[in-house]
């Protein structure tokens, strides 16, 4: 099967930094669905991985954490899908990803698709829906508190998991959303996803949300820069306020969460996979809720950008987007 792949961290622009190459089609174990892949997203992951882990030498690595395609064939123990099902999933970061013909993936974490999106538009979703999904209702468990009067703030609104977290936190909450994006064109795109205020994070955070009318915030996901915002979110939050993020900030002084008694919640929608969980089937259950919702209208598409098909040098672009920290949305490739 045609894969792209990568043999050692390199530079984007570097030829070498993406490759095509052939690889064996992959045999099924007992709880996986192998895949032919339709379309597939590009995450800030697929960048982190090529430049900081090595694959083991003669090993190609395929990256790729997010994909919509055709159950091909499925193992001894699987019983949520059959061959000709289309399904979406973000798979496991510890196995070979999506930016190859086929792919394995444990049933247990994809769903069927939304019947409404085109493979592309549902490409967009769901390691972003899970991410977003386990923030607000896993890490912060707003699912199980009253909701009314408070208010959340989210660090990079416009990107991928800003683009949907913003959605599933208006649609399934009575929370206040603020989200950040600099430039006019994410701040209309975050307004259009039902935030109820924008402010510009290039602006002291704490000082951006009182022009804005917010003396504080309840809670503070932030989704990118926490170290270089992190004075301000502290001094943004509320005491017993919370503090959830996703990035690797450089080194932080936890002490500072500890007069006002916050809290802080790390997110990685990766961990069930990695470690096969107790409760592993519950991205299979969250992504069956997501489609529901995009079938219904209550979600859309987080699509950005479509670059084409998914050939080594549009993954290269998409790569060197990614590294630019200036999209909006998703990035996705269609078809090989």
């Amino acid at each position: 099967m045609k894969a792209i792949a990568f043999t050692k961290s390199l530079p984007i622009d570097h030829p070498d930094a993406l490759q095509t190459i052939e690889l064996p089609t992959p045999t099924p174990e007992a709880h996986d669905i192998r895949v032919a892949v339709s379309a597939i997203s590009v995450n800030p992951v697929d960048a982190k991985v090529r430049n900081s882990a090595l694959p083991e030498t003669g090993e190609p690595r395929v990256l790729g954490y997010d994909a919509v395609g055709i159950v091909d064939a499925v193992g001894s123990a699987v019983t949520r899908f059959q061959p000709g099902d289309r399904v979406w999933y973000a798979g496991n970061v510890a196995r070979q990803g999506s930016n190859a013909e086929f792919q394995l993936v444990d049933e247990r974490i994809a769903s069927l698709a939304p019947k409404s999106l085109t493979d592309a538009e549902a490409a967009a979703l769901p390691l972003t829906a899970i991410t977003a999904w386990e923030l607000l209702f896993d890490r912060l468990e707003l699912g199980m508190r009253d909701t009314q009067g408070k208010s959340l703030l989210v660090i990079g609104a416009a990107g991928g998991v800003g683009s949907i977290l913003v959605q599933l936190a208006k649609q399934l909450t009575d929370i206040t959303v603020i989200g950040t994006a600099s430039r006019p064109e994410s701040q209309a795109w975050v307004t259009s996803l039902g935030a109820d205020a924008v402010i510009d994070h290039h602006q002291p955070l704490d000082q951006a949300l009182k022009a804005a009318g917010f003396d504080g915030v309840d809670m503070v996901i932030s989704l990118n820069q926490t170290d270089h915002h992190f004075d301000a979110i502290i001094e943004a939050l509320k005491p017993q306020g919370k503090l959830a993020l996703i990035d690797d900030p450089a080194l932080i002084d936890l002490r500072k969460l500890k007069m006002k008694s916050l809290s802080l919640h790390w997110e990685l929608m990766f961990t069930r996979p990695l470690f096969t969980t107790d409760d592993l089937a519950k991205q299979h259950d969250l992504l069956t809720e997501v489609a529901g919702m995009v079938d219904s209208g209550r979600l859309k598409t987080t699509l950005g950008d479509a670059l084409g098909p998914i050939t080594a040098e549009n993954l290269k672009r998409a790569h060197a987007l990614i590294e630019s920290n200036s999209t909006i949305g998703k990035l996705v490739l269609e078809g090989f």
